[in-house]
């Protein structure tokens, strides 16, 4: 029909828009020696694991609705390498996701203890478990833990054994879902105390007094100064607390749109094993590229939110040109 054509188009300008956007970020953090550092490595990370999403889940996924009945035709070799790619970078991408949300977190609660060098060291160790603890769940199936292929009903499918279901879910969405929630409540909390209480401190009252105003930049400063009593004011937000509310908003759109990807399919991947229940195939392949789709998001998230990505975007089609 014209509408499955539409939609297969469309599936289609997802794969390759998600793969050249990840490629353009990792191609612009390997030139921009500014990049070189953390907390950019954990995007590097997260767009690797996005690219791969793209590279080598996508496309068979993709195959695999062309087919009719959404059969598995290509053998029982490549169902293995596609679901274990898929478990593989999806988990990773998620967990990604969760470990750029913990060291905003780190960074704006622990400044002065979050040294460069704290912060190299918390996100080279978040990469490395991010990937053991993805690799982990990808190649449970590969070694007994259920079946994944049927050749049969020409099925191809993430294993339905129940103590799997409940661990690779657990391990892949449920145990990062309530880090990012955990961790977005205390930036929001951190930031809106900030904002709200602290933008004054006095060490005594000072009513009636002389006022000296220095209003060359913002945020402005108010002196006030009585005897024996001084008092210091700000009009307006500082540095710190406008860094604070933009890394809120960015955390919560980044686990606003984590989480209406990817929570229906882990809820159909969870309650299906379990209860035996048949949902149809259709809306398991809605949820599934409804997961698919974060990783074509989230480039776009933490790039709008930083300036210096915007201005290496820019530099490098201007010199490409």
């Amino acid at each position: 029909s014209v509408f499955g054509v539409l939609v297969l188009t469309l599936l289609a300008l997802l794969t390759a828009a998600t793969f050249l956007w990840n490629l353009l970020v990792l191609a612009t953090i390997l030139r921009v020696k500014a990049f070189h550092r953390a907390p950019h490595n954990l995007v590097a990370s997260t767009a690797v694991s996005d690219a791969l999403v793209a590279a080598l889940v996508m496309p068979l996924s993709l195959a695999r609705e062309l087919s009719a009945g959404r059969r598995w035709r290509l053998g029982r070799e490549l169902c293995l390498a596609w679901v274990c790619f898929d478990v593989l970078c999806c988990t990773a991408s998620i967990w990604n996701v969760t470990a750029i949300a913990l060291d905003r977190y780190w960074s704006l609660t622990r400044h002065l203890r979050y040294t460069p060098l704290a912060r190299r060291r918390a996100s080279n160790a978040m990469i490395a478990l991010t990937w053991a603890l993805s690799a982990t769940i990808s190649l449970a199936p590969l070694l007994g833990w259920g079946e994944t292929y049927s050749a049969e009903q020409e099925r191809c499918q993430v294993s339905q054994e129940p103590s799997y279901a409940i661990v690779s879910t657990g391990g892949a969405f449920y145990l990062p879902l309530c880090v990012v929630l955990f961790v977005y409540w205390k930036i929001y909390k951190a930031a809106r105390f900030r904002g709200g209480g602290c933008r004054s401190n006095a060490v005594g009252p000072a009513p009636g007094a002389a006022q000296v105003k220095e209003a060359s930049h913002e945020p402005q400063m108010v002196f006030t100064a009585h005897h024996a009593a001084i008092t210091f004011q700000t009009d307006g937000e500082t540095w710190r607390e406008q860094k604070e509310k933009k890394a809120a908003l960015m955390v919560g759109i980044l686990i606003g749109v984590f989480v209406l990807c990817w929570i229906p399919f882990f809820i159909t991947e969870l309650i299906s094993p379990l209860c035996s229940c048949n949902i149809p195939p259709i809306w398991k392949s809605i949820f599934l590229w409804l997961g698919y789709s974060n990783s074509f998001f989230n480039p776009l998230i933490y790039t709008a939110f930083n300036k210096n990505y915007n201005n290496a975007f820019k530099s490098l089609f201007v010199k490409q040109r």
